[in-house]
C-alpha cells in the first residue's frame, strides 16, 4: 500500500465508542489521530471562518466560532448540517492526511465521524465501523456532553444509519458489552487491522 503504511479509519454514530477504540490503538503503540480534534481548531482558517460566516452568520463573531450555537443551528436541521460539512470538511481531511503520512508506524489509525458521508471510506485500507445501541449512546451523550435526552437522540437521528446501510467489507465493532469486554474487541480489531 502506500510507503507499506496501512491507513485504518475508525467511525461511527456519535456516542459510539470511536474515541475507546483509537485509546485501545494508541496504548498498543500506533499513532492515532482525530478528526474531531483537528475539527476543533480549522475555524482559524481564514477560508473555512468566511464560508462558516456566510452560511451561519449569527455564530461567527469578531471574536470567533460560537461552537454551542453552531451545534445548536446544525444538528436538528440535515441541510443545515450538510452546508457546515461542505465548509469544513475538506480542510479537515486535508490536515489529517497530512498528519496521518508525517506519522512513523506500520499502520495509523484516525478516527473520521463522517467517513461514509462524505465518501472517504476508500481512501483507507480498513474501516472499522462501532456500533452502540441507541439507549446506550443516549446515555452516554447525556454523561459525556450534558445534553438532554431530547438534544441526544436529535444529533443521533441527523447522522448517517450505520444500522441500515450495508457495511460488507468493513469490520464491524459492537459496542454492546461492559467496558473492559469492549476494550478486549477494540484490541483484536485494532491488531487484526493493523495486520491486514
Amino acid at each position: 500500500m502506500r510507503q507499506n503504511k496501512r491507513y485504518i479509519a475508525v467511525t461511527g454514530g456519535i456516542g459510539s465508542g470511536k474515541s475507546t477504540v483509537l485509546a485501545v490503538a494508541n496504548e498498543l503503540g500506533f499513532p492515532v489521530f482525530s478528526a474531531d480534534a483537528i475539527a476543533r481548531g480549522i475555524y482559524e482558517d481564514p477560508q473555512v471562518r468566511a464560508a462558516v460566516r456566510a452560511a451561519f452568520p449569527t455564530c461567527v463573531s469578531e471574536s470567533g466560532v460560537d461552537r454551542a450555537a453552531l451545534a445548536d443551528a446544525v444538528f436538528a436541521d440535515a441541510e443545515k448540517l450538510q452546508t457546515l460539512n461542505a465548509a469544513t470538511h475538506p480542510a479537515i481531511l486535508r490536515l489529517l492526511w497530512q498528519r496521518m503520512r508525517a506519522a512513523d508506524g506500520s499502520a495509523v489509525f484516525a478516527e473520521v465521524p463522517l467517513l461514509f458521508e462524505g465518501g472517504y471510506e476508500k481512501q483507507f485500507d480498513r474501516v472499522i465501523v462501532v456500533l452502540r445501541p441507541q439507549e446506550e449512546r443516549i446515555a452516554a451523550l447525556k454523561a459525556r456532553d450534558g445534553l438532554s435526552r431530547e438534544q441526544a437522540l436529535a444529533r443521533i437521528k441527523n447522522q448517517f444509519a450505520y444500522e441500515k446501510n450495508d457495511l460488507n467489507g468493513h469490520t464491524v465493532l459492537y459496542n454492546d458489552v461492559p467496558f473492559s469486554s469492549f476494550r478486549e474487541r477494540a484490541a483484536q480489531a485494532v491488531l487484526a487491522a493493523a495486520k491486514g
